[in-house]
C-alpha cells in the first residue's frame, strides 16, 4: 500500500480545531480536501502532517502558529481614509474586504475599529497567531 508522499494528489478529510475545542472548519459533512501534495495549495503543517499516511490511517496533529498562518504581525495593521471605500459604503467592526496587491496576489483585510472617521484594518490573516489542531484521515492516494 503506498504512503502520502510530496507529489503526490491526495483526498483527505479533516476537522480544524483551535485549543479551546472550537472547531473552525471541517470536510466530515462534505467531499473530502483534494490536493496535491509539496505544491503550496494548503498550510506547510498541514502538507507535512500527512506525508507518510496511508489510506485508512487516522491521526491528530497540532501545527504551531509558523507551521500553520503564521505569526500576528501588527506592522500589518493600518489605518485607512474613508475616501477609500465605495461611496456610501460605512465599515464596520469585523467586515472582510478582499483587495490585491501590486502583484495580483489577494489580500483580505479586516475592519478592527471604524469610529470618528477613522478606520482600522487588518491585513494578518484571520488565524494568524494561533496553532491549530487537526483530525486527519485519508481517503484517498493518487
Amino acid at each position: 500500500m503506498s504512503a502520502v508522499a510530496a507529489g503526490k494528489k491526495v483526498k483527505i478529510h479533516y476537522t480544524g480545531t483551535f485549543d479551546d475545542g472550537e472547531v473552525f472548519d471541517t470536510s466530515r459533512e462534505a467531499e473530502p480536501l483534494e490536493f496535491e501534495v509539496g505544491t503550496g495549495q494548503v498550510i506547510p503543517g498541514f502538507d507535512n502532517a500527512v506525508i507518510g499516511m496511508k489510506v485508512g490511517e487516522q491521526k491528530q496533529v497540532r501545527l504551531p502558529e509558523e507551521e500553520a498562518y503564521g505569526p500576528y504581525n501588527q506592522e500589518m495593521v493600518f489605518d485607512a481614509d474613508p475616501s477609500q471605500f465605495e461611496e456610501g459604503l460605512t465599515p464596520e467592526i469585523g467586515q472582510q474586504f478582499q483587495t490585491e496587491l501590486e502583484d495580483g496576489t489577494p489580500l483580505l483585510l479586516t475592519v478592527k475599529s471604524a469610529k470618528d472617521g477613522k478606520i482600522v484594518l487588518d491585513a494578518n490573516h484571520p488565524m494568524a497567531g494561533k496553532a491549530l489542531n487537526f483530525d486527519l484521515e485519508v481517503v484517498e492516494i493518487n
